[in-house]
């Protein structure tokens, strides 16, 4: 049996400001409407808009006062596999799942990436900081990685 696997990927480059947000959120749906399976995509939104919103509320601008919001499509088996990665400049405390009131109006950014994603995570390099996820065609959620 052989596997076929294709790639397919995107860069944007929003302001470090709440208008970002919505800037990327909407890049990303109108570059992968009609590519990636409704369900996909809905998800790929929801996480997308919560790590950029993240990025802008809790950490640092990368030069230039910018978030980098990147995204690649992989086919393979017949899957497809969606990694969505937002870079910023950093900021003081490490990516994780908070533990929220029921009646608190934030706080529950990363439990829905972790919920939406077959996998999720961080890595810090010389510039800054990226959080990550890794979300798979419908069926196949899983516990986060982080």
């Amino acid at each position: 049996m052989t596997t076929s696997v294709a790639e397919r990927a995107w860069c944007v480059v929003v302001p470090h400001h709440p208008q970002g947000a919505g800037r990327a959120r909407a890049r990303l749906a109108d570059e992968l409407a009609g590519l990636v399976r409704p369900e996909l995509l809905a998800d790929a939104v929801s996480v997308a808009a919560e790590l950029v919103g993240n990025a802008i509320r809790h950490a640092d601008a990368l030069p230039g006062g910018v978030v980098r919001l990147a995204w690649k499509i992989r086919y393979a088996g017949g899957e497809q596999i969606l990694d969505i990665r937002v870079t910023d400049g950093g900021g003081s405390s490490v990516p994780r799942v908070r533990q929220f009131d029921p009646d608190a109006t934030d706080g529950r950014g990363l439990a829905i990436v972790e919920a939406l994603a077959a996998r999720w995570g961080h890595e810090r390099d010389g510039l800054g900081q990226t959080v990550w996820a890794e979300l798979v065609s419908a069926g196949r959620r899983g516990p986060g990685a982080h």
